[in-house]
């Protein structure tokens, strides 16, 4: 499994990020066990959560991934050869929530005891905080990487304004910038990353791993229609997708991933992993089935004139 270096940190990822907010949610405790055993074994070592995984499902807290995956690593032994990414700052319940310097350090505490790790390969910022000044969310997770607690930090759905503003909040005060990004980004859903965000990650060297890789599963090319909706607790998210422009895209990816032997989803995350700024994306599986596809995906390289098709097919 060839591995990339994610923007100027010392943390190597595969061509695919494994998104674990499935864990014990749509992906039972049992299977999610062992789909972990098979990333482990198909050299797929980066799972990226967040301690508010998975609140929405009734009858949830939040916790319930990193825990699963705190179990995982207790009884593989694969920590020193996994990278684990997670998150603060989304709203875990009553006041526990943002970016302040209290809340983070005892988040973080959480986080570890339930992944049963003494330190985070990845911690971000999941949310903006507008709250909360730039120099006193830097300041906190400095003083955790300072204590070992975290190696590296960055933040996921900052737009280039923000971005911007905290990496200068971070030179002038003298403390460490973010490194990593995590934002929306997809054939579909390219807005928010295509222009100056991306530009500014690019001259800033900031490692980006996106979420939403496969449009909520609709790149996945399972719903052609509101019928198909149904399949999946998630169809629901898919609706917005079913148009012209989601169709053509779709009409692509069905094209290039039968003459290459692969999926939709494949050609999906291919084109992501091979885009301008971009280290690697995030998808998730629910099945061993989806994870093998997710692993064939991590290996296909597209020509140029597959990137060209789907730059076109994709164009807003």
């Amino acid at each position: 499994m060839s591995l990339r270096r994610l923007g100027r940190t010392d943390i190597q990822v595969p061509a695919v990020v494994f998104g674990g907010n499935v864990f014990g949610w749509t992906a039972d405790r049992a299977t999610s066990l062992s789909l972990l055993d098979r990333l482990a074994e198909a050299g797929l070592n980066a799972i990226d959560t967040a301690d508010v995984y998975s609140r929405w499902a009734p009858g949830h807290q939040g916790g319930e991934s990193e825990t699963i995956i705190g179990e995982w690593l207790k009884r593989s032994g694969k920590r020193a050869s996994t990278t684990i990414i997670t998150k603060v700052g989304s709203p875990m319940g009553d006041d526990k929530k943002g970016l302040s310097a209290a809340y983070i350090a005892s988040a973080c505490e959480a986080s570890l005891k339930r992944l049963g790790i003494e330190t985070i390969d990845l911690y971000l910022a999941h949310v903006p905080d507008d709250s909360v000044a730039h120099e006193v969310t830097l300041e906190a997770f400095a003083s955790l990487k300072k204590a070992g607690k975290i190696r590296w930090f960055g933040c996921s759905n900052y737009d280039a304004p923000r971005l911007r503003a905290a990496l200068d909040a971070a030179a002038k005060a003298g403390l460490p910038r973010y490194e990593v990004l995590q934002p929306e980004y997809n054939l579909y859903d390219r807005a928010s990353f295509d222009g100056p965000l991306q530009d500014l990650c690019v001259a800033q060297e900031i490692g980006v791993i996106t979420y939403f890789s496969l449009a909520k599963g609709f790149l996945s090319g399972k719903y052609r229609s509101e019928a198909d909706l149904g399949r999946s607790p998630r169809g629901g998210g898919v609706k917005a997708y079913l148009n012209p422009r989601g169709f053509r895209i779709l009409a692509a990816l069905d094209e290039i991933s039968a003459a290459r032997g692969a999926k939709p989803a494949e050609a999906a995350l291919a084109w992501l992993a091979q885009a301008r700024g971009v280290s690697s994306p995030i998808a998730s599986a629910t099945t061993l089935g989806q994870l093998e596809s997710l692993i064939a995906g991590s290996a296909l390289r597209l020509a140029p004139q597959d990137v060209a098709r789907l730059e076109a097919a994709s164009a807003a």
